[in-house]
């Protein structure tokens, strides 16, 4: 597909330009150790459920999205080693109109990523509604509207099979917290398109003996036999489970091929087999590693006796174990170090393609202007709600790495109001912690503020209070790992830097990792207008 390569250099050249003030290459965060060899993590960020696909010299990776906005992330690499993101497949959650409203953890689960008749497919599971697809001719640009495959609660982590006699097939498991059964795996029909599920499907393997939570279903043929490569064992402490048959319906023989063992690599498993240009073997699984989300991993794989080894056997006991560091991927040649945006100057029009929002975004929770090199977040009035759970203008982005720091400038203009605006940075998860900047009649101060189990509507409690000399003042937050400890602090000069606030530990939001951004809102009380303007948001070491 020879448009791949122009359009990756236009692609590539735009995110240069709108990270022209910032290096390309993280300071928290490289995988390509420079020298031929990578270690593992190749991504310290909550790609959660990660399938990557080859299409000629060029590899794609999306991932699971939850209820963020815009969904399913393109990752494109061309060494397995260095991604960047390049696009969403998804601009706006499906159904469009529930995803107005936060939906913490529903929908985008598990995605499996296909390439097929000079096309590429994603079909995921919505755990409320089914399972949808989307495809393009041009991952790079815009996708096709999301359709929904097959309907129906509880269907998730489906894969599809296109087999040498042209029909075509769907692998996927079940929610238990949503169907009251989970472990099972089935094979339903497809029809030639991918668009619809023509059969009621057939049950192909029960883990509820051996492989509890048998889920994240992936399907391949190889030399005559069919594969599911099937996570089992829960999402912090399993195992990669492989099932193959001669037949689509089996029975499937089963083998277990990578386990923590006596790795500090708890639960590598749900992934892709990827296959390079020259032939290689590998596979991509995530670890979780609770405030940090999910974290991509990468495993040197081979074939023996038409089994997949994965990983180094340490313990001898047949069962591959995670590697910290190998040889990089022989794809033919050589390719520089790039790493996924963190860092946004604003300089360029739009926002980075790392932002996600909280819900499907409205057009007037922000403006970047062409020229304006600053973004800004209007003063939008939230739900009647003790907390910022469900707001959904929240403007967010992972945890890049165990340990970073991320700052910004904010200038607070409430207009017309005399108190009630306020914006500043938050850390989102379960618990979240804020600083802020807001205003009443005697002047611009700041709150740092700490929410624990927001879910359940828990009141922000206020840390600490400090006044301002004026409405612009900077913001930083610095998180040490392993533990995703965050203090706060603030400047009103850009120089020296004051704490505030009691150090706060990250939590995980609902099935995703803790996030780092923005917000900008009113209360109910106040004045319609105001807004914040945001110079820049930078992540460093």
């Amino acid at each position: 597909m020879k448009f791949f390569s122009a359009l990756i250099i236009t692609v590539l050249t735009t995110f240069c330009c709108a990270q022209s003030n910032e290096p390309k290459i993280s300071s928290t965060w490289v995988a390509d150790n420079g020298d031929g060899t990578f270690k593992n993590p190749i991504l310290y960020a909550d790609y959660s459920d990660p399938d990557i696909i080859r299409v000629g010299n060029d590899y794609f990776m999306t991932a699971s999205s939850f209820n963020a906005a815009p969904g399913l992330p393109i990752l494109h690499s061309k060494d397995m080693i260095n991604w960047v993101l390049v696009n969403h497949a998804l601009p706006m959650q499906v159904p469009v109109e529930t995803f107005k409203i936060p939906q913490h953890g529903k929908g985008v689960w598990a995605p499996s990523i296909r390439y097929h008749n000079e096309e590429i497919y994603i079909y995921w599971g919505d755990p409320d509604f089914g399972i949808y697809m989307v495809k393009t001719k041009d991952p790079f640009g815009e996708w096709d509207k999301p359709v929904l495959v097959m309907e129906g609660k509880g269907l998730i982590d489906p894969s599809p099979l296109w087999d040498d006699d042209g029909n075509a097939y769907l692998v996927h498991a079940y929610a238990g917290s949503r169907t009251g059964v989970k472990s099972l795996l089935s094979v339903n029909k497809m029809n030639v398109e991918g668009t619809k599920v023509l059969d009621q499907g057939i049950h192909v393997f029960d883990g509820h003996e051996n492989h509890k939570t048998v889920e994240g279903s992936k399907f391949y043929k190889r030399n005559g036999y069919y594969y599911i490569f099937a996570p089992a064992g829960g999402v912090s402490t399993g195992w990669q489970l492989i099932l193959r048959s001669k037949n689509i319906y089996g029975p499937y023989e089963e083998k277990v091929v990578l386990e923590q063992g006596s790795t500090t690599i708890n639960g590598p498993h749900q992934g892709a087999w990827v296959e390079t240009q020259t032939g290689e073997s590998w596979f991509y699984h995530f670890q979780d590693v609770d405030a940090y989300g999910r974290i991509v991993h990468l495993q040197p794989m081979q074939w023996k006796n038409d089994w997949p080894v994965m990983g180094k056997d340490l313990d001898k006991n047949g069962i591959g174990e995670p590697i910290a560091t190998y040889k990089k991927p022989d794809v033919g040649s050589v390719h520089p170090i790039i790493t996924p945006q963190e860092t946004d100057m604003f300089t360029n029009f739009g926002i980075g393609l790392q932002w996600q929002w909280n819900a499907n975004p409205e057009v007037v929770w922000h403006a970047k202007l062409p020229g304006n090199d600053f973004l800004r977040l209007f003063a939008i009035k939230p739900p009647d709600a003790p907390n910022l759970w469900m707001v959904p203008n929240l403007l967010l982005q992972k945890f890049p790495a165990p340990t970073f720091e991320a700052s910004t400038k904010i200038t607070l203009v409430p207009e017309e109001a005399e108190q009630g605006k306020s914006a500043g940075l938050i850390i989102m998860g379960m618990d979240y912690a804020t600083l802020s900047i807001e205003h009443d009649s005697n002047g611009y101060f700041l709150t740092q503020n700490v929410a624990l189990k927001a879910e359940e509507g828990t009141p922000e409690q206020l840390q600490e209070k400090v006044s301002l000399k004026s409405n612009s003042v900077y913001l930083k937050v610095n998180i040490e790992g392993p533990d995703a400890m965050c203090q706060f602090s603030f400047s009103e000069n850009g120089k020296k830097y004051t704490k505030i606030g009691k150090p706060f530990k990250a939590q995980p939001g609902k099935w995703m990792g803790a996030k780092i951004g923005l917000f900008c809102i009113s209360t109910q009380e106040a004045k319609r207008g105001g807004y914040a303007d945001i110079d820049w948001f930078k992540i460093s070491n």
